[in-house]
């Protein structure tokens, strides 16, 4: 049943009101019962009763609330948009499950009973050939088994997380750092469009909100929140992953990683996790079964992929091709392959679509 829109209508004007933070708004309607009794209460009221100093008090009884509150709410109408409070009974249980639930989610697309069991997913902005491929891979699996993939929609490792749950014609949930009316980064407008159409896109910010810096470490709060389990997959040492990561253990979820070359600056933040704990995992299987999500074994998702037939020296020469870029010289040393004959099994590999060839005669395995 949907909220009664005046519920929503007091929720939105008290945390509208300059001073009226989370933690205060919860003492509020915890000390008066409701939003719109706190909204009504007098002065002496608010300055006896709930211990609120004369500044704020003044600013509760005197700040336009209906006003913003009416602006807000036209604007969700206008824009398809859905606004929840906390006590709404479809509000996720995972997330309404934290510390610090958000008050609002503002939703463009819709939440499922089924996203309860959803994976995280997040990374940094400026990935490898290997992290872009892990990442499309994994969130491919998980989508094709029909678990939720959530992410910030961020550049790099966040958007192919979104993009390999869609291709997996699958449910994937986009966690904005801005208001839901902005598009960040601009030139995932139109994955924004395609995750709300068969999932959701969601904020905790009013309208407006511009995706500045301090808005992103409270988003990862919700990613990680969503999720039974995070995945953090290429950071640095000091990157915006690590604080998903630290969310999700202080909200008692699991957490995995995914292990990356030791060269790489991009992998000392997951490798770092191993070190410290974090799940190991390779695979969408390897992540379904740290959730026991498939008990006592070996996910499907993780089996082998069906390869088309190939003949010794192709099996030989593609056994040596990796999710990272590799030299024609490295796969000639490695698979013992005669010069003049290696670049014709890198062709047919190439036409049987399982590796791909990038500049400089760099091959890769081509992305499933």
């Amino acid at each position: 049943m949907p909220q009664d829109r005046e519920h929503i209508r007091s929720w939105i004007g008290l945390i509208s009101i300059p001073g009226i933070g989370r933690v205060t708004f919860r003492r509020l309607v915890a000390h008066f019962g409701s939003a719109r009794c706190v909204l009504d209460a007098s002065h002496d009221e608010l300055r006896e009763s709930a211990g609120l100093s004369e500044k704020l008090s003044s600013e509760l009884r005197s700040f336009p609330w209906q006003e913003r509150a009416d602006e807000e709410l036209a604007k969700a109408d206008a824009a398809g948009v859905a606004i929840i409070t906390e006590d709404d009974p479809e509000y996720p249980g995972p997330l309404l499950n934290t510390p610090d639930p958000p008050l609002f989610l503002y939703i463009r697309g819709s939440l499922l009973p089924e996203d309860g069991s959803a994976v995280a997913m997040v990374g940094t902005r400026t990935p490898t050939h290997y992290g872009l491929t892990v990442t499309h891979r994994m969130a491919y699996e998980l989508a094709s088994q029909r678990i939720t993939v959530v992410s910030g929609m961020a550049r790099g490792i966040d958007t192919q997380a979104h993009k390999g749950a869609l291709a997996g014609h699958g449910r994937t949930i986009a966690v904005l750092g801005c208001g839901i009316d902005t598009a960040y980064p601009p030139e995932n407008r139109g994955l924004m469009e395609d995750i709300a159409r068969t999932g959701a896109v969601i904020t905790e910010n009013p309208f407006g909100t511009k995706p500045e810096s301090g808005y992103f470490p409270a988003r990862n709060r919700i990613i990680s929140g969503l999720a039974a389990g995070t995945v953090i997959i290429e950071a640095a040492e000091d990157s915006g992953s690590l604080i998903t990561a630290d969310y999700a253990l202080k909200q008692g979820r699991k957490l995995f990683a995914v292990p990356g070359n030791i060269s790489s600056p991009t992998s000392r933040g997951t490798n770092s996790l191993i070190k410290q704990g974090a799940l190991l995992v390779e695979t969408a299987g390897d992540v379904l079964k740290g959730l026991h999500i498939y008990e006592g074994g070996r996910s499907p998702v993780a089996s082998d992929l069906q390869l088309p037939p190939l003949t010794p020296g192709e099996a030989s020469v593609f056994k040596t091709v990796t999710d990272e870029p590799k030299h024609i010289d490295v796969i000639m040393a490695e698979s013992s392959s005669a010069p003049g004959k290696l670049s014709g099994v890198l062709i047919t590999l190439e036409l049987k679509g399982l590796v791909k060839q990038l500049p400089g005669k760099y091959f890769v395995r081509e992305d499933h």
